[in-house]
């Protein structure tokens, strides 16, 4: 039990009134890494659809020669780098002790995560009723994103921070 525990000063981590400092700081840096978490997620999903589009045939012909596959994965890689600049640029930020790293890792963690759940879902569109099998790992993949918009804050709480900080300039 902590009752009545006594903290010797040079042992407070941050120092003494900056609980929340730290705080927001571990914060940050977990919306960074899930940012990061989910590029990668994303990333996993275009890659094994790639490579699924090519190998599968139907009308004749790899469905990655269908104009309509190869727009899902035009946009899935455009919005999939678009992520990982984000949460390159908020993790930069990180690194610099930038003033703005608050507001840039709950954008590149919501932007990301939303994104990683957006590939998933095409990916599994592409895989068709193979997308929904365990047989592949998109399945796995969806499942993956869906959690990545609840850690370290819902996209709901994201946006909070993110309007907050746009105020407050």
């Amino acid at each position: 039990s902590f009752v009545d525990v006594r903290v010797p000063k040079e042992n407070i981590l941050g120092g003494i009134g900056n609980g929340m400092r730290v705080a927001f700081n571990s914060l940050d840096n977990g919306r960074i890494g899930i940012a990061a978490l989910s590029v990668g997620i994303a990333q996993a999903a275009l890659e094994e659809s790639t490579e699924y589009a090519k190998d599968r045939v139907a009308f004749g012909k790899p469905i990655a020669e269908h104009q309509a596959i190869q727009f899902k994965l035009s946009d899935m890689a455009t919005e999939i780098e678009a992520a990982r600049l984000l949460t390159l640029q908020a993790a930069s930020l990180k690194d610099a002790n930038h003033k703005q790293t608050g507001v840039k890792a709950s954008m590149a963690k919501l932007f990301a995560s939303e994104i990683a759940n957006k590939v998933c879902g095409e990916a599994i569109q592409i895989h068709g009723g193979n997308g929904y099998s365990r047989h592949y790992n998109v399945e796995k993949y969806y499942r993956d994103a869906r959690i990545t918009t609840i850690y370290e804050g819902t996209s709901e709480i994201q946006k909070i921070v993110i309007s907050r900080g746009i105020l407050r300039n």
